[in-house]
């Protein structure tokens, strides 16, 4: 594949892990669904050509929440996300420090080395979504300055164990940088984040740095945005100032990609590499190849060829009780992606 494609993280679960996650079942049970689920996702990820794969997210709880497994100091009452259909998602906040994530990235990969040898990437979660757990009443002997310096040390090691443990790149989730427009429409808060996650990714050296991405969308969960009629225009004249290598942007569910297109050609640094979102994991229809060359061929000319890619749009199924989207459409998706980018490279002679 000369134009390079990836997947963004999570598939839908089966029926049967679903039901397996219920609180009545137990943990055997449980184990147990997992990793048929893991295993049927590999298999059939490969089975989509697709040149990196990435485990679907079988065994998280969701994308933001994996580090929380099994904390004791966390309670209720966190930042409200609400979604355009109605629905919302709720953090909790911590109690009390220090603060360590409860489970790593590394585990998910080496799970999935067990079952395959294809590159597998692998989806961290943004330090700057795990900083809205820290409640809005300071906690005592735990100002919000020592759980910063705590949570970047948590954000080094999960990235450096899913490299360590042999992911071939680690994406980062951050999901929250648009909607944080609609909380700050200034940029500022959209800046203080930038600069948090930067405290990371410069703790690493610039080879590595290449092998890190970042994933920004305006929300997919139950079919539904968070913010999506956020001008995504606001986000793209900062998000660049990250010191990443790989950019992974809803496109193909943006009302108007040409503007897009145009903005991030202007605003993008030298050495980045641009994967453009060419499948809408929240409409139904599968999209041809043809359409997603289209987009390809769309996007090249705005960007021109050498530093881009394609991806989906979103996650598919991002936490783990969404069923909106079925199992058989999600990898449908996936391999018109991949196809349809080949596609589109015959036809640019790359």
């Amino acid at each position: 594949m000369t134009i390079p494609t990836e997947p963004i993280g999570s598939i839908p679960r089966p029926a049967a892990l679903l039901d397996a996650m219920a609180p009545a079942i137990s943990p055997i049970v449980l184990a147990a669904a997992q990793q048929a689920a893991l295993v049927d996702t590999i298999r059939r990820f490969e089975a989509t050509g697709s040149p990196i794969i990435s485990d679907g997210e079988q065994t998280k709880s969701s994308f933001v929440t994996y580090p929380l497994t099994g904390l004791t100091n966390l309670a209720p009452g966190g930042v409200v996300i609400p979604f355009a259909d109605g629905h919302t998602r709720e953090l909790p906040v911590i109690t009390a420090g220090p603060f360590r994530y409860g489970a790593h990235a590394a585990a998910f990969v080496e799970a999935a080395r067990q079952i395959t040898d294809h590159p597998i990437k692998q989806a961290v979660i943004s330090v700057s979504a795990l900083a809205l757990l820290y409640p809005e009443q300071p906690i005592a002997d735990y100002p919000r300055e020592r759980f910063l310096d705590d949570l970047v040390d948590e954000g080094e090691a999960d990235i450096r164990g899913a490299l360590a443990a042999g992911a071939d790149s680690v994406q980062i989730d951050f999901t929250e940088a648009r909607l944080s427009l609609e909380l700050d429409p200034s940029g500022g808060l959209l800046r203080s984040f930038i600069e948090l996650n930067n405290r990371v990714v410069r703790r690493f050296d610039a080879a590595t740095r290449a092998k890190l991405g970042v994933h920004v969308c305006p929300g997919g969960d139950h079919d539904s945005t968070h913010s999506a009629h956020v001008d995504v225009r606001g986000l793209l004249a900062q998000l660049f100032d990250l010191d990443v290598g790989r950019f992974f942007l809803q496109m193909a569910s943006e009302p108007d990609p040409d503007r897009a297109l145009a903005f991030i050609a202007s605003h993008r640094r030298e050495g980045q590499r641009i994967y453009i979102g060419v499948t809408d994991p929240i409409d139904p229809r599968v999209e041809t190849d043809d359409e997603v060359c289209a987009r390809v061929l769309q996007a090249a000319r705005h960007l021109g060829v050498e530093s881009l890619g394609t991806c989906d749009d979103c996650g598919f199924s991002p936490f783990a009780d969404d069923r909106s989207t079925a199992r058989d459409v999600a990898f449908a998706k996936i391999a018109a992606r991949v196809r349809g980018t080949q596609l589109a490279a015959t036809q640019l002679g790359v």
